[in-house]
């Protein structure tokens, strides 16, 4: 059994690509496609959308933070490259700045909307979905990179493989 759990552990850190891979699935179906989506319903009212939104962001927010502990723990305890460590880092301090910051903001506007109280018309919003969006795109690239590293350790696995080294 010990010997099928380091396998596993082995696979899931050579292939933490795929952690990144359905992070990425999980952004672009709710923040790009979803939450617009949501508010051309013409039969939802505002606040039933925000109440919604609320809810269903902060589900996608535990599941980044669980994608971004797992990815951030296999790529410094696995010894991944400088640059893969340090990508995961920036995307890391992007979520904690989006739910720290961003989340407590936007939760109290959202919060008096459903309320119905009256709220301000500036929002923070904008700066979230800028924000959402450079996370996508410093995650596609760390995507990138992880896939590239997974390639070269696969090539340098298969040049020392006993079937290699009989031929």
């Amino acid at each position: 059994m010990n010997s099928l759990r380091k396998r596993l552990l082995a696979r899931i850190t050579e292939r933490v690509f795929v952690f990144t891979l359905l992070w990425i699935g999980f952004v672009c179906a709710i923040s790009f496609m979803e939450t617009p989506l949501k508010f051309q319903a013409p039969s939802l009212t505002l606040p039933v959308a925000l109440e919604i939104g609320h809810l269903v962001f902060h589900a996608l927010n535990a599941l980044e933070i669980g994608f971004a502990s797992a990815i951030t723990a296999i790529t410094l305890i696995k010894g991944w490259p400088r640059r893969i460590r340090a990508l995961t880092l920036l995307i890391v301090l992007l979520l904690a700045t989006q739910t720290i910051l961003l989340y407590t903001v936007l939760d109290a506007r959202t919060l008096a909307i459903i309320h119905g109280l009256e709220v301000p018309e500036r929002s923070f919003h904008p700066y979230y979905v800028a924000l959402e969006g450079v996370k996508l795109a410093l995650l596609l690239y760390l995507a990138y990179l992880q896939l590239e590293e997974y390639d070269v350790r696969i090539r340098k696995v298969a040049q020392f493989s006993p079937e290699t080294a009989k031929g």
